[in-house]
């Protein structure tokens, strides 16, 4: 591999980096999309209890997010109150292996830490 090569390569790699770190930004969304995750399917009530921290106003806006970058599926389910559910498009579940590399990845750090 030439040089050029390379330099072509690692601009659209990082490139690759920006567009996920763009959709994936802020400090809720990867938490949400976990919430979701580990559950296949929750209401907006479980995701606001499981995400702590988070307001309702900023979880249906970092909702709508994820549903615009086609990672999340809103379903309005036909009960008294109407209640809305939340499951993880095909696209969405792609990011299954990185939910599951960064949980084992902050569970070694937190033991490293803890251990020092």
């Amino acid at each position: 591999m030439t040089d050029n090569n390379c330099v072509q390569d690692n601009k659209g790699n990082m490139m690759a980096i920006q567009d996920a770190m763009y959709v994936l930004n802020g400090k809720w969304k990867i938490a949400i999309i976990s919430s979701i995750c580990y559950h296949n399917k929750r209401r907006f009530s479980d995701i606001l209890n499981d995400v702590v921290g988070i307001s309702n106003k900023m979880l249906s806006k970092e909702l709508k997010e994820l549903e615009i970058n086609k990672l999340v599926i809103r379903t309005v389910l036909d009960t008294q109150p109407i209640s809305v559910q939340y499951q993880l498009t095909e696209h969405g579940r792609s990011l299954q292996t990185i939910i599951n590399n960064l949980t084992d990845w902050g569970k070694t750090h937190r033991e490293m830490i803890i251990s020092t």
